[in-house]
Protein backbone atom coordinates (compact mmCIF):
# COMPACT_ATOMS: atom_id res chain seq x y z
CA UNK A 1 0.00 0.00 0.00
CA UNK A 2 1.68 2.88 -0.83
CA UNK A 3 1.86 5.93 2.04
CA UNK A 4 0.24 9.16 0.89
CA UNK A 5 2.57 13.11 1.34
CA UNK A 6 1.33 15.06 4.18
CA UNK A 7 -0.31 18.36 3.09
CA UNK A 8 1.92 20.99 3.51
CA UNK A 9 1.06 24.46 2.49
CA UNK A 10 3.38 25.91 0.55
CA UNK A 11 3.68 29.55 -1.20
CA UNK A 12 3.31 29.49 -4.60
CA UNK A 13 6.82 27.97 -7.15
CA UNK A 14 7.06 25.09 -4.96
CA UNK A 15 10.87 24.40 -5.23
CA UNK A 16 9.90 21.07 -6.22
CA UNK A 17 8.45 22.45 -9.74
CA UNK A 18 12.30 23.59 -10.13
CA UNK A 19 13.93 27.31 -11.05
CA UNK A 20 11.41 29.77 -12.78
CA UNK A 21 13.13 30.75 -16.15
CA UNK A 22 14.55 34.42 -14.52
CA UNK A 23 15.80 32.23 -11.77
CA UNK A 24 17.32 29.23 -14.38
CA UNK A 25 18.71 33.10 -16.60
CA UNK A 26 20.17 34.28 -12.96
CA UNK A 27 21.87 30.60 -12.34
CA UNK A 28 23.81 30.33 -15.48
CA UNK A 29 24.92 34.04 -15.63
CA UNK A 30 26.28 33.21 -11.99
CA UNK A 31 28.39 30.16 -13.04
CA UNK A 32 29.06 31.68 -16.41
CA UNK A 33 30.55 35.27 -14.52
CA UNK A 34 32.60 33.23 -12.65
CA UNK A 35 33.61 30.29 -14.72
CA UNK A 36 32.85 31.52 -18.19
CA UNK A 37 36.78 32.06 -19.14
CA UNK A 38 38.84 29.04 -19.30
CA UNK A 39 41.71 31.05 -17.66
CA UNK A 40 39.93 31.49 -14.89
CA UNK A 41 38.54 28.20 -14.68
CA UNK A 42 42.01 26.72 -14.61
CA UNK A 43 42.91 29.61 -12.24
CA UNK A 44 39.82 28.15 -9.47
CA UNK A 45 41.04 24.66 -10.18
CA UNK A 46 44.86 25.37 -9.13
CA UNK A 47 43.90 27.36 -6.32
CA UNK A 48 41.64 24.58 -4.97
CA UNK A 49 44.24 22.09 -5.48
CA UNK A 50 46.75 24.15 -3.37
CA UNK A 51 45.56 24.13 0.52
CA UNK A 52 48.14 26.95 0.72
CA UNK A 53 46.56 29.10 -2.14
CA UNK A 54 48.61 31.56 -4.04
CA UNK A 55 48.81 35.67 -4.29
CA UNK A 56 47.93 37.31 -7.24
CA UNK A 57 52.03 37.24 -8.24
CA UNK A 58 52.35 33.86 -8.22
CA UNK A 59 48.95 33.05 -10.23
CA UNK A 60 50.18 35.52 -12.91
CA UNK A 61 53.87 33.78 -12.85
CA UNK A 62 52.11 30.58 -13.01
CA UNK A 63 50.30 30.84 -16.30
CA UNK A 64 52.10 33.75 -17.73
CA UNK A 65 49.68 36.89 -16.84
CA UNK A 66 50.37 40.25 -16.42
CA UNK A 67 49.40 40.17 -12.66
CA UNK A 68 46.66 43.25 -13.34
CA UNK A 69 45.14 40.05 -15.18
CA UNK A 70 45.91 37.72 -12.48
CA UNK A 71 44.59 39.69 -10.12
CA UNK A 72 41.15 40.54 -11.89
CA UNK A 73 40.61 37.01 -12.23
CA UNK A 74 41.23 36.47 -8.56
CA UNK A 75 38.81 38.90 -7.32
CA UNK A 76 35.87 37.71 -9.72
CA UNK A 77 35.74 34.28 -7.67
CA UNK A 78 36.20 36.06 -4.33
CA UNK A 79 33.11 38.17 -5.37
CA UNK A 80 31.35 35.16 -6.33
CA UNK A 81 32.21 33.51 -2.95
CA UNK A 82 34.33 30.93 -4.65
CA UNK A 83 37.51 31.95 -2.89
CA UNK A 84 38.23 33.54 -0.20
CA UNK A 85 41.20 35.89 0.58
CA UNK A 86 43.76 36.37 3.62
CA UNK A 87 46.51 39.39 4.44
CA UNK A 88 49.51 37.27 3.39
CA UNK A 89 51.87 38.26 6.29
CA UNK A 90 54.47 36.57 5.21
CA UNK A 91 55.31 38.62 1.92
CA UNK A 92 53.72 41.78 2.84
CA UNK A 93 56.27 44.63 2.13
CA UNK A 94 56.04 47.81 4.76
CA UNK A 95 54.69 49.73 1.96
CA UNK A 96 52.43 49.89 -1.15
CA UNK A 97 49.37 47.37 -1.41
CA UNK A 98 49.23 44.67 1.22
CA UNK A 99 49.82 41.13 -0.72
CA UNK A 100 46.76 38.86 -0.39
CA UNK A 101 46.52 34.91 -0.81
CA UNK A 102 43.90 33.65 -2.38
CA UNK A 103 42.35 30.13 -1.18
CA UNK A 104 39.76 27.62 -2.08
CA UNK A 105 35.95 28.71 -0.20
CA UNK A 106 34.54 25.90 1.37
CA UNK A 107 31.39 25.22 -0.87
CA UNK A 108 28.94 23.06 1.08
CA UNK A 109 28.61 19.10 -0.61
CA UNK A 110 31.99 19.36 -1.89
CA UNK A 111 31.17 20.37 -5.03
CA UNK A 112 29.35 23.79 -6.88
CA UNK A 113 25.96 23.64 -6.87
CA UNK A 114 23.35 25.89 -8.75
CA UNK A 115 22.66 28.73 -6.94
CA UNK A 116 19.30 30.00 -6.00
CA UNK A 117 18.53 27.19 -4.32
CA UNK A 118 16.78 28.26 -1.43
CA UNK A 119 14.16 26.71 0.79
CA UNK A 120 11.11 28.51 -0.13
CA UNK A 121 8.62 27.71 2.39
CA UNK A 122 11.46 28.57 5.68
CA UNK A 123 12.00 31.94 3.64
CA UNK A 124 7.97 32.59 3.24
CA UNK A 125 7.50 31.68 6.87
CA UNK A 126 10.26 34.33 7.97
CA UNK A 127 9.28 36.51 5.90
CA UNK A 128 5.61 36.89 7.49
CA UNK A 129 6.93 36.08 11.11
CA UNK A 130 8.86 39.55 10.46
CA UNK A 131 6.10 41.15 8.33
CA UNK A 132 3.45 40.79 12.00
CA UNK A 133 6.05 42.92 13.93
CA UNK A 134 4.78 45.74 11.86
CA UNK A 135 6.41 47.03 8.33
CA UNK A 136 8.63 49.92 10.15
CA UNK A 137 9.85 47.68 12.42
CA UNK A 138 10.38 44.42 10.35
CA UNK A 139 11.87 46.43 7.85
CA UNK A 140 14.60 47.92 10.52
CA UNK A 141 15.49 44.31 11.76
CA UNK A 142 15.66 42.92 7.79
CA UNK A 143 17.91 45.91 7.11
CA UNK A 144 20.44 44.88 9.99
CA UNK A 145 20.31 41.35 9.41
CA UNK A 146 20.96 42.09 5.92
CA UNK A 147 23.54 44.73 6.79
CA UNK A 148 25.66 42.18 9.33
CA UNK A 149 25.62 39.33 6.12
CA UNK A 150 27.05 41.75 4.00
CA UNK A 151 29.48 42.67 6.38
CA UNK A 152 30.68 38.95 6.41
CA UNK A 153 30.53 38.55 2.25
CA UNK A 154 32.66 41.47 2.32
CA UNK A 155 35.51 40.10 4.91
CA UNK A 156 35.35 36.89 3.00
CA UNK A 157 36.01 39.33 -0.13
CA UNK A 158 38.37 41.76 1.16
CA UNK A 159 40.16 41.04 4.72
CA UNK A 160 41.16 44.76 5.10
CA UNK A 161 38.13 47.43 5.08
CA UNK A 162 37.73 50.08 2.46
CA UNK A 163 40.65 49.39 0.54
CA UNK A 164 38.68 49.70 -2.63
CA UNK A 165 37.91 52.35 -4.80
CA UNK A 166 33.89 52.66 -5.34
CA UNK A 167 33.35 51.69 -8.84
CA UNK A 168 35.60 48.77 -7.60
CA UNK A 169 33.78 48.16 -4.24
CA UNK A 170 30.15 48.24 -6.26
CA UNK A 171 31.23 45.90 -9.14
CA UNK A 172 32.59 43.41 -6.54
CA UNK A 173 28.97 43.76 -4.87
CA UNK A 174 27.27 43.11 -7.75
CA UNK A 175 29.53 39.84 -8.73
CA UNK A 176 28.54 38.94 -4.95
CA UNK A 177 25.14 39.22 -6.24
CA UNK A 178 24.89 37.30 -8.76
CA UNK A 179 26.56 34.34 -7.56
CA UNK A 180 23.46 34.62 -4.51
CA UNK A 181 21.16 34.44 -7.44
CA UNK A 182 20.53 37.94 -8.28
CA UNK A 183 22.00 38.70 -11.52
CA UNK A 184 23.51 41.57 -10.88
CA UNK A 185 25.80 44.04 -12.61
CA UNK A 186 27.11 47.65 -11.96
CA UNK A 187 26.14 50.70 -13.87
CA UNK A 188 28.76 53.17 -12.94
CA UNK A 189 28.79 56.07 -15.83
CA UNK A 190 30.19 58.77 -14.62
CA UNK A 191 28.64 60.09 -11.16
CA UNK A 192 25.54 58.07 -11.66
CA UNK A 193 26.58 55.06 -9.33
CA UNK A 194 23.95 51.78 -9.32
CA UNK A 195 23.50 48.11 -9.31
CA UNK A 196 20.87 46.68 -11.17
CA UNK A 197 19.73 43.17 -10.20
CA UNK A 198 17.67 41.15 -13.26
CA UNK A 199 15.95 38.37 -11.02
CA UNK A 200 15.26 38.66 -7.33
CA UNK A 201 15.94 35.07 -5.96
CA UNK A 202 12.94 35.06 -3.38
CA UNK A 203 10.27 34.73 -6.07
CA UNK A 204 6.81 35.36 -4.66
CA UNK A 205 8.14 35.85 -0.68
CA UNK A 206 9.36 39.01 -2.01
CA UNK A 207 6.03 39.84 -4.15
CA UNK A 208 3.76 38.92 -0.81
CA UNK A 209 6.34 41.10 1.80
CA UNK A 210 8.44 43.52 -0.65
CA UNK A 211 9.04 46.15 1.91
CA UNK A 212 10.61 43.33 4.42
CA UNK A 213 12.60 41.27 1.29
CA UNK A 214 13.70 44.39 -0.03
CA UNK A 215 14.95 46.33 3.34
CA UNK A 216 16.74 42.56 3.40
CA UNK A 217 18.90 42.94 -0.13
CA UNK A 218 19.61 47.50 0.98
CA UNK A 219 20.94 45.87 3.96
CA UNK A 220 23.31 43.51 2.28
CA UNK A 221 24.52 45.98 -0.44
CA UNK A 222 25.01 48.57 2.50
CA UNK A 223 26.95 45.88 4.14
CA UNK A 224 29.34 44.86 1.57
CA UNK A 225 29.66 48.18 0.51
CA UNK A 226 30.54 49.42 3.75
CA UNK A 227 33.19 46.52 4.28
CA UNK A 228 34.70 46.83 0.84
CA UNK A 229 34.60 50.97 0.77
CA UNK A 230 32.60 52.44 3.20
CA UNK A 231 29.51 53.64 4.75
CA UNK A 232 27.01 54.60 1.95
CA UNK A 233 23.29 55.02 1.74
CA UNK A 234 21.85 52.51 -0.88
CA UNK A 235 18.17 52.99 -2.17
CA UNK A 236 15.93 51.27 -4.44
CA UNK A 237 14.87 53.32 -7.33
CA UNK A 238 12.97 50.54 -8.80
CA UNK A 239 12.47 47.17 -7.52
CA UNK A 240 10.86 43.92 -8.79
CA UNK A 241 8.13 43.09 -5.90
CA UNK A 242 7.34 47.19 -7.02
CA UNK A 243 6.27 46.13 -10.09
CA UNK A 244 9.82 47.25 -12.03
CA UNK A 245 11.06 44.95 -14.51
CA UNK A 246 14.17 44.70 -12.38
CA UNK A 247 16.20 46.13 -9.19
CA UNK A 248 18.37 49.31 -9.37
CA UNK A 249 20.05 50.00 -5.89
CA UNK A 250 21.21 54.21 -6.57
CA UNK A 251 24.35 54.38 -4.56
Amino acid sequence: MTQSRPIVALPPNDPDHGLSHDQFNAAVTAMTSAFGDPTRREIYLAVRDNPDGFTASEIAEQFSLHSNVARHHLEKLSGGGYLTVEIDTATTRSAGRPSKRYRAALIEGGALAIPLRHDDLLSHLLARALDALGPEQAETIADEIGFEYGQMLAERMEPNAQQRSVQSAIASVADALTALGFDAHADTKGNDLAIVSECCPFGDTAQQYPHVVCALDRGMIRGMLAGLYGDTTPHFESSRPGGADRCVARV
